[in-house]
């Protein structure tokens, strides 16, 4: 099962350095149409045309700077052993699901199996955190009961 837990770790990584990536990209094409714009233009065209790409290239920054925050949480997380007490790094089985605790990814499957990847700060988790296998937990009318924690 901690292969398991490797694997969705793997798959996180991945997912954030596929935003970084294309945060990256956004921002060189951003910079690169503002320098061919450069070349081109004249007048109040020339700078309504550098403001459009400065806030283009300022979005992609913040961007950037909010998938290397996710980068910096992925990094702090284990994926040796377990702990019986849900905590970042935990994968959690309930009877309404498979809870991964480290980013907010959306589904990853492993081994044709579906598992949430959800930040430690989602309301679930909250409702989670500190408790164990055989504890039951509610969230938004639903009623979850833990059955493994890994």
């Amino acid at each position: 099962m901690s292969n398991i837990k490797q694997e969705l770790y793997n798959k996180c990584v991945a997912y954030v350095q596929s935003r970084m990536d294309a945060a990256e990209q956004a921002f060189k094409a951003a910079e690169q149409a503002s320098n061919d714009d450069t070349k081109s233009s004249a007048g109040d065209k020339y700078e309504t045309g550098r403001a459009m790409m400065q806030q283009e290239k300022d979005r992609n920054t913040i961007q950037l700077n909010e998938a290397n925050k996710l980068m910096v949480a992925l990094n702090s997380i284990s994926t040796k052993g377990a702990s019986d007490i849900i905590e970042t790094g935990s994968l959690v089985l309930t009877n309404g699901g498979k809870f991964y605790i480290a980013i907010s990814a959306g589904t990853l499957v492993v081994d044709n199996e579906s598992y949430f990847a959800v930040s430690a700060a989602a309301p679930i988790c909250m409702q989670m955190m500190g408790k164990k296998a055989g504890d039951e937990f509610e969230v938004n009318g639903k009623r979850y009961r833990i059955e493994g924690v890994l």
